[in-house]
């Protein structure tokens, strides 16, 4: 770019919730600290990116989803072609659109992104979400401008942990000033502890129906329940007064500022919303993948500022033993939330901003 022209900016990332709202947090931040800058999304027409960008009023671009053949068949024959043509297009993006940088995100559009800027000697940021890098972002650290990761640790070279981009209404919460009106919208009793149960947005069926079989229990000891189970998982749950159960929460920042202590899943957006806004926390990490879960809650653990459960191990009288007398200890859970809130980052946003400006200017 010259020294007068606006920077032109494409981030590329998409499919889960766990690329796209980082995506979303930092081009929110890029537009505030460059107005005049170019953002354009690189994306699929089959992952969330396909509404939520447009919603945000950001511009994408949609490639053919090509994922890397696990094992030998019509797939992997096929693959070569398929990605070299998809690898042509975002070439051609690039040259036409005038690109100045390329931010990755992570998913299946990165691989051709990061190939095509490499080609075209654009220089890359990467953002990696996880503990355990996916194959994307360890292709695109091997000749990155810069390494930013939600958590420290990371095995790609040159990694600086800057946390994860997040909503600025979950970065800069104000959990303490927020928390009766939250409490109150919610329909629950400011004068009594709230555990919020959640299994993320595909709900968890295991915390599900511990989280039922033990509410009386915790109603019983003066407690309260925000219990969101996750899209079409509320059925046959039993809601009464200090039981609020709901599929789902469209501001979560309206959650996280009702509770006192959560139990969840410690997927890398949620661990890392937890700490920024100070939450002390009951980690459950999925148990599939490559237990990417367990590692990114380990280090909050070790800080202090979350226990960690077994999904194997969670039932209601798990809940009993450990979750309840920990919601009902105001002493504990407040040095867990200070812990929590150490660990947090809450201006990742602002510094992935920063540094891909930075870059997209000295190209």
């Amino acid at each position: 770019m010259t020294a007068t022209a606006p920077p032109r900016i494409l981030l590329a990332g998409g499919g889960s919730a766990g690329h796209v709202s980082p995506l979303l947090a930092t081009a929110a931040q890029i537009r505030r600290r460059s107005p005049e800058a170019e953002v354009l999304v690189l994306g699929t027409a089959e992952g969330l990116e396909a509404d939520l960008v447009p919603a945000a009023g950001f511009e994408l671009v949609t490639i053919e989803k090509v994922p890397f053949p696990r094992r030998p068949g019509g797939a992997a024959v096929r693959f070569p072609g398929r990605f070299a043509g998809t690898l042509r297009r975002v070439r051609t993006l690039l040259r036409e659109r005038e690109i100045d940088v390329v931010a990755g995100f992570g998913g299946y559009v990165c691989p051709p992104a990061y190939l095509a800027a490499a080609s075209q000697r654009l220089p890359v940021v990467i953002h990696e979400a996880n503990r355990r890098p996916g194959l994307a972002n360890r292709l695109g650290a091997r000749r990155a401008a810069a390494v930013l990761t939600a958590f420290g640790g990371s095995s790609l070279p040159g990694a600086r942990r800057i946390g994860m981009p997040m909503r600025e209404a979950i970065a800069h919460l104000d959990r303490a000033a927020r928390r009766e009106e939250a409490v109150t919208a919610l329909g629950l009793d400011p004068a009594r502890p709230v555990l919020l149960a959640t299994g993320g947005s595909l709900g968890a069926q295991r915390l599900n129906a511990a989280v039922s079989e033990a509410a009386a229990d915790f109603l019983a000891a003066g407690a309260q329940i925000l219990h969101v189970t996750g899209r079409g998982k509320a059925e046959g749950l039993d809601e009464r007064e200090g039981y609020r159960v709901l599929e789902y929460v469209s501001a979560m920042e309206d959650a996280y500022a009702a509770a006192d202590l959560a139990l969840t899943r410690s997927g890398a957006g949620t661990v890392c919303e937890l700490t920024a806004v100070g939450l002390p926390a009951v980690l459950v990490p999925l148990p599939i993948g490559n237990g990417e879960q367990a590692l990114n809650g380990e280090e909050v653990v070790a800080a202090g500022g979350a226990l960690m459960i077994p999904d194997g191990e969670i039932d209601a009288e798990r809940l009993r033993a450990d979750v309840l007398p920990l919601l009902l200890d105001d002493g504990r859970r407040d040095a867990m939330a200070e812990a929590a809130r150490v660990f947090g980052i809450s201006d990742a946003a602002e510094q992935m901003a920063d540094v891909v400006i930075g870059v997209a200017r000295r190209a």
